[in-house]
C-alpha cells in the first residue's frame, strides 16, 4: 500500500496518475476533503490534515511506502504516526537549498525534517528539486489581466523543475529497488530566466505577454505580506540575490533515475497555458 501526501497538489496528483498507470497499487491519496479529490479510478481518496497528526492514523494503516512533501504540518509527529503504523519507507520532497543555501531558515527547516527521516528507522530517499516551474502560476492573475508580469531578476538563470519530473523520480523511488538511502537533486534540463518564462506562457498562448522588471525592494514587499520578512528574503536570495554555482547547475538526475529526459519550462507552460487565459 503507498500513501501519496499532497494529493491534489502539483506532485501529488501526477505521482498518483504515474503510480496507477504502474499497476502499483493499493494507492491512497491523502487530502482534506475526500468528496471533492479527483483521483484515477481505482485510487481511495482518504482523508486527513498534517495540522492534526492524530487524524492520520486511518490513512496509515497498512501502508508501507509514504510519500511525504515536508513542511506542511508538525513533521516530527507525522513521522512517529508513519513508524508506529509500520510504514517500511518514506520518500521526502525537502528542498535543493539544503545543499546550496543551507544558511537560510527555510533550508535549514528542511534540512532538520531530513534528519528526522534518517533517525526514524525507516528506509527514506530525499528529493531536493530546485525552484518549481509552477511557481508561474503566481503571474497567472496578471496574465488574464493582460497585465504585465512584473518580477525582480529578470536575466537570472535557474534550471526550473516541472513538477511532474519530481513525480516521475518519487514513482521510481516507490516501486523500483536500489533507491534506499539515496539523496538525489532535482532540475530541469536547462536554466531558464523569468523573462524567458514569461515569453513561454506568451507562447503558449500565442499573444503578447508583457514583462517589467522590479527591484528587490518592491518584490520583497509584495512576497512579504503573503509569506512573511524572513521567506521572502529567502526566496528573493535563491532566485537571484545570492545565487551560486550549485544552485544554477544543471542535474541530470531525472534522465539518470527515469531514464526519460527532463521536461523543460516550455514544456510545463503548454501544459497549463488554460491557468492563463
Amino acid at each position: 500500500m503507498i500513501l501519496v501526501t499532497g494529493a491534489t497538489g502539483n506532485i501529488g496528483r501526477s505521482l498518483l496518475k504515474e503510480l496507477h498507470a504502474r499497476g502499483a497499487g493499493p494507492l491512497r491519496g491523502l487530502t482534506r476533503d475526500a468528496a471533492r479529490a479527483v483521483f484515477p479510478e481505482g485510487v481511495r481518496a482518504v482523508e486527513g490534515d498534517f495540522a492534526e497528526p492524530a487524524s492520520l492514523k486511518p490513512a496509515l494503516e497498512g501502508v508501507r511506502s509514504l510519500f511525504l512533501v515536508s513542511r506542511l504540518g508538525s513533521d516530527a509527529d507525522i513521522l512517529e504516526a508513519a513508524r508506529q503504523a509500520g510504514v517500511e519507507h518514506v520518500v521526502l520532497v525537502s528542498s535543493i537549498t539544503v545543499e546550496t543555501h543551507p544558511h537560510l531558515g527555510p533550508a535549514a527547516e528542511n534540512l532538520a525534517v531530513e534528519q528526522l527521516l534518517k533517525a526514524s528507522g525507516m528506509a527514506w530517499t530525499i528529493l531536493r528539486p530546485t525552484q518549481f516551474a509552477s511557481n508561474a502560476l503566481m503571474w497567472a492573475a496578471s496574465v488574464r489581466g493582460r497585465e504585465a508580469v512584473r518580477a525582480p531578476y529578470a536575466e537570472t538563470a535557474l534550471p526550473t523543475v516541472h513538477p511532474a519530473d519530481i513525480a516521475s523520480v518519487a514513482c521510481v523511488a516507490l516501486t523500483e529497488p536500489g533507491h534506499h538511502g539515496r539523496t538525489y537533486a532535482l532540475t530541469g534540463p536547462e536554466p531558464v530566466t523569468a523573462r524567458q518564462q514569461v515569453e513561454a506562457i506568451a507562447a503558449a498562448l500565442g499573444r503578447e505577454v508583457p514583462f517589467a522588471e522590479i527591484g528587490r525592494g518592491q518584490a520583497h514587499a509584495q512576497m512579504a505580506a503573503v509569506f512573511g520578512p524572513e521567506a521572502a528574503d529567502a526566496v528573493l536570495d535563491v532566485t537571484g540575490g545570492d545565487v551560486n554555482d550549485a544552485l544554477l547547475r544543471v542535474r541530470d538526475t531525472v534522465s539518470r533515475v527515469t531514464g526519460v529526459p527532463a521536461r523543460p519550462f516550455r514544456q510545463w507552460a503548454a501544459e497549463n497555458a488554460d491557468a492563463f487565459r
